[in-house]
């Protein structure tokens, strides 16, 4: 079983679509779950727009709860997966040594933009990245 965790800035948009998208494509050989950099949202659902979306494209994100990434979650992790450069930066400047080496972009030169108080195309096009690279994380 491969733990992946995924990251963005408020965990209610890209992390949550992403750890969605790869529980469901890696089935029992992935457990994913998602966290988010700042505590702004603990607790709350995810965005209704990406609720929506990942409605109509099969992934289900009505039980997500936003959480704060933590060191023991980035433990916890095989990969630690940072959906654009500034949340990479961020958490390699907030790691334990012991796990910086897991923390990487999502894509491999390119950040998933952030879709908040975007409009629905900006979600979609974050939903197509995610979606799009989802098989470089799957084993």
């Amino acid at each position: 079983m491969k733990n992946i965790l995924t990251v963005c800035l408020g965990n209610i948009c890209r992390s949550p679509y992403a750890a969605s998208v790869l529980q469901h494509r890696g089935g029992s050989a992935v457990h994913a779950r998602s966290a988010g950099l700042r505590d702004k949202w603990t607790a709350q659902p995810a965005h209704e727009e990406m609720l929506e979306l990942a409605a109509a494209r099969g992934f289900d994100l009505t039980g997500h709860r936003a959480t704060r990434v933590t060191t023991q979650l980035m433990e916890w992790a095989d990969v630690v997966l940072a959906m654009d450069h500034k949340i990479l930066d961020d958490l390699r400047s907030q790691a334990d040594p012991t796990v910086f080496g897991k923390i990487t972009l999502y894509l491999d030169d390119q950040d998933v933009p952030d879709p908040y108080d975007g409009t629905p195309h900006d979600f979609a096009h974050a939903a197509d990245l995610i979606q799009q690279g989802a098989h470089r994380h799957l084993p």
